[in-house]
């Protein structure tokens, strides 16, 4: 450099400074709009990937849900088969009598059925219906009765029991001499009992 005129050094510094910008140039120019575009077809793949993979795992599922639908098909099916359905009125007769059997309840009247309204939802999927119940037990056997009933029967609700003594309600046999006396203390201990049941009706039943 120390040989070379003012004139040469000023070529030299010239063409520096000229192929500087050219490089600026074409950073800006080209190198840095690739990268933009290069970014943003990156994450056009990135999204792309992420809706490949949510769509292969709703595929991979799609088994497991029609099987928890068929299950679900399956319940709703079986609680349908228990509502009440056909002739209501001896359709709650013969689903009561065969209920009680094994508990010391006795429920000799039935009213025929009256439509109500469920009040669960607003557009509840079924009708349901009502009957009045009237009957004899003791306390504790009727709790026990209504208890098991509600748990066996969800799709049925007890509403509105009634009780009152049962005056002149016949008891078990005498078998002892006291037993008039034992008779009549049972029967002051018997409950005459009104209640509602509220049933909800199978939509399959003509």
């Amino acid at each position: 450099m120390k040989h070379l005129t003012k004139q040469q050094r000023d070529r030299i510094v010239a063409v520096g400074i000229g192929t500087v910008m050219v490089l600026v140039l074409i950073w800006q120019g080209l190198i840095v709009p690739q990268q933009k575009h290069l970014a943003t077809v990156l994450k056009r793949i990135a999204e792309q990937q992420t809706k490949n993979d949510n769509a292969r795992r709703l595929i991979a599922a799609a088994d497991e849900l029609q099987q928890q639908l068929q299950q679900a098909t399956a319940k709703l099916q079986d609680a349908e088969a228990g509502m009440a359905s056909g002739d209501m009125y001896s359709w709650i007769i013969q689903t009561i009598s065969k209920f009680r059997e094994p508990y010391n309840v006795d429920i000799p009247q039935f009213s025929r059925e009256v439509p109500c309204e469920v009040g669960l939802f607003p557009e509840f999927p079924y009708r349901a219906v009502l009957f009045n119940l009237r009957g004899t037990a003791y306390y504790h056997d009727l709790g026990r009765f209504v208890a098991d009933f509600e748990n066996r029967f969800p799709y049925l609700r007890v509403q509105n029991l009634e009780l009152e003594p049962a005056a002149g309600s016949a008891a078990n046999a005498p078998t002892k001499a006291e037993a008039p006396n034992a008779a009549t203390k049972a029967d002051s201990e018997k409950l005459a009992f009104r209640m509602e049941i509220v049933a909800l009706v199978n939509p399959n039943s003509n």
